[in-house]
């Protein structure tokens, strides 16, 4: 390999190039400084303007691809390379990869649905389906939720979109709902007292609206008691459970029967007396039964038939 000949062609290649050199470098640094400045300036912008940590995040991914794509075809432009036949590569591809992708693309798009409209946030406790939890992040593509046994769930936007969404944390504040079955011949008064008591004994519930307790309906065993009381929606489940534990511990120390399914056992020590007809079966006789006559449709049939046959002899 001729080393002098190669080194002259490297030397003449940059003596020849040596302003598109030094424009291409220069527009990458100034292009580079420019691409952090805007990024800065749309994130502060952002923030200011209170706007959701994913779509914040969403517009700063989007706002940098399209700057370094601008900038990449600067540089080609600059280098001497044709910018038109570049878009229109850049363009089929982007064609080509948007079909193959047809169910990202619309959840992602679902996901700016839902990052616009502000249909939950962060931290929300919502009902999708048979799926419930807590949301620990919501990005363009899946919702995650951590449901009470602790599992992580993934739900696709799309899904979350095109379906009834129950969002049980949308407001500070929930309400409570209980239903207590005690047996009929239970104290009325009684019961109230006791649930609204034991609501009321748990400084997590609000006594503004005041505990509630009403005897709601006749059951084919029990009394039903329907109840509720308000609290922090961060304190739901901790309420719930208090409440449950302590009802039925009261219950049992004022006597109020809670009723349940019972299964009663007998123990036979003589055999069971099974009556029956001590008379023998009868015997078996036929019965008369009549020539079966035929149906007149098939007779006229009949009829029609052999009238033609003898025409034709």
């Amino acid at each position: 390999m001729d080393w002098s000949k190669f080194w002259g062609t490297i030397t003449a290649f940059f003596s020849d190039n040596v302003w598109n050199i030094i424009g291409f470098f220069a527009a990458l640094l100034i292009g580079i400084v420019v691409i952090k400045i805007l990024v800065v300036l749309t994130r502060k912008i952002l923030i200011r303007a209170k706007v959701e940590e994913v779509a914040r995040n969403f517009v700063l991914v989007l706002i940098k691809f399209v700057l370094w794509l601008v900038l990449v075809l600067i540089l080609l432009s600059v280098v001497g390379v044709k910018v038109t036949g570049v878009v229109t590569a850049l363009s089929a591809a982007i064609l080509a990869v948007g079909m193959a992708l047809q169910s990202n693309i619309a959840n992602v798009a679902n996901g700016i649905v839902i990052v616009v409209t502000k249909m939950f946030k962060k931290g929300d406790y919502i009902i999708v389906g048979d799926k419930e939890g807590s949301i620990i992040e919501i990005n363009f593509l899946f919702t995650t939720l951590f449901t009470k046994d602790n599992k992580k769930v993934t739900i696709p936007n799309s899904i979350i979109v095109n379906s009834a969404v129950v969002n049980a944390g949308a407001n500070p504040k929930r309400r409570v709902d209980f239903t207590f079955p005690v047996a009929y011949e239970s104290d009325v008064e009684q019961v109230k007292k006791i649930v609204v008591d034991v609501m009321t004994s748990d400084g997590r519930v609000d006594l503004d609206p005041a505990p509630f307790c009403k005897l709601k309906e006749f059951n084919t065993s029990s009394l039903d008691f329907f109840a509720n009381c308000w609290c922090d929606a961060s304190d739901y489940w901790d309420v719930y459970y208090y409440v449950m534990e302590n009802v039925f511990n009261e219950f049992k120390r004022y006597g109020v029967t809670v009723p349940f399914t019972q299964v009663e056992i007998r123990e036979h020590t003589t055999p069971p007396v099974m009556p029956f007809n001590e008379e023998p079966l009868q015997k078996r006789v036929e019965k008369k039964r009549e020539k079966a006559r035929e149906p007149a449709l098939k007779r006229a049939y009949e009829e029609a038939k052999k009238s033609l046959e003898d025409k034709i002899k």
